[in-house]
């Protein structure tokens, strides 16, 4: 056993980190650092990963197969603190949207949407965004920071300890949480090392062990990382697209300027281990006479042409100072058929916690870049 009096500690002059979001192998290295001894450490980093991603414990103390010095020396130097829950709204269709607050600065949404075959928690990869989409509520708050992964694990670690979905490993037995959305605030390939990590985490068998295939990223199109989400990370990808042209998917989604309908389309057919079973996901939010003609159809079978996928048709949440309206559900379903005639899935998304601004598109904080409140203090 490590005789833990003459530990020389390495970090005792620094705060306590964070370890939820460590993968396996950084835990290890940390342990090392600590001086624990090798032939200890592959166990102790197993111990240590499956009481706080299998069994969800908050402190060290809880964790019953470790010796108590061990506890002790864990305690002295890391945490394990979730994102702090200041918010909580029940919608009447049962969705969740929660308000976090990190230990770091800046405040989050998280939304966990409740089915009969699934439950799905959507997060968030940053706080604000860049991308500023016309017809999205997140756009509206410029970029704060992006999360670490401390935190976008911890959005999921938060919501299972509000729902009691801990050490359900009994076949028998249904998770609430079995899906993940990364469709929450911010661009998750604008804090992608961030988001690969953590999704790493998320999916690992020793941990959370939700599948890739029941997780799914969503970008707006930032074209240099897209493949990267096949190879690095494995999960499966939505597109946010919105527009079947580039003049209005420059008004609707403006990174457009900067990778177009073109660029993106010709990276999404070369998209690694596309398949049927592996389609790709179509995001498009139907604006009232904005994108939601038979035209606009047409082009949109034209433009994903021998590319496997589905389209998700959102009807627009509206949400405070928007200026669009939500297309009339008739021309909804004149736009799904067309689309299902050609040979598409075209799933007509039902609003989930509208009632408590937790549907698609209405995501967002009051908090502001640090440097911002600085000059407002001033």
């Amino acid at each position: 056993m490590t005789k833990f009096k003459t530990i020389q500690y390495k970090f005792n002059n620094f705060p306590k980190l964070n370890i939820l979001g460590l993968s396996k192998d950084e835990l290890y290295q940390k342990l090392f650092d600590l001086k624990i001894h090798k032939k200890e450490l592959a166990m102790r980093v197993q111990q240590l990963f499956s009481w706080i991603h299998v069994h969800g414990k908050l402190n060290f103390d809880e964790m019953t197969n470790l010796s108590k010095e061990f506890r002790l020396l864990m305690s002295e130097h890391f945490s394990i603190t979730r994102p702090e829950i200041i918010k909580k709204q029940i919608s009447q269709d049962g969705t969740r949207k929660y308000l976090f607050k990190s230990s770091d600065y800046g405040e989050f949404e998280t939304v966990f949407i409740p089915e009969n075959e699934r439950g799905t928690i959507c997060i968030s990869s940053q706080i604000g965004c860049t991308l500023n989409c016309t017809f999205c509520h997140t756009g509206t708050q410029k970029l704060v920071r992006n999360l670490e992964p401390h935190e976008i694990v911890g959005q999921i670690s938060a919501v299972k300890d509000d729902l009691s979905d801990w050490d359900v490993r009994n076949k028998t037995l249904k998770r609430v949480v079995s899906n993940i959305v990364v469709m929450g605030m911010g661009e998750p390939l604008f804090n992608f090392e961030n988001m690969k990590k953590s999704l790493k985490i998320i999916m690992s068998n020793d941990g959370l062990s939700i599948s890739r295939k029941k997780i799914t990223l969503s970008t707006s199109g930032i074209v240099p990382y897209i493949h990267r989400v096949s190879s690095e990370i494995g999960c499966l990808l939505a597109i946010s697209l919105h527009g079947t042209t580039n003049e209005i998917r420059n008004n609707l989604v403006p990174i457009n300027k900067k990778w177009n309908l073109e660029e993106l389309m010709a990276t999404l057919k070369s998209y690694p281990n596309l398949s049927n079973s592996e389609r790709i996901t179509f995001e498009y939010v139907m604006l009232k006479k904005v994108n939601d003609t038979i035209d606009d159809a047409k082009r949109l079978v034209k433009l994903i042409k021998n590319i496997p996928a589905k389209i998700n048709l959102i009807p627009f949440n509206p949400w405070p100072g928007s200026n669009y309206q939500t297309s009339e559900p008739d021309t909804v379903k004149i736009f799904a058929n067309y689309i299902q005639k050609a040979g598409y899935s075209s799933p007509i998304r039902k609003p989930r916690g509208i009632d408590i601004m937790a549907a698609c598109g209405q995501l967002k904080s009051d908090s502001i870049n640090n440097s911002v409140k600085k000059k407002l203090e001033i």
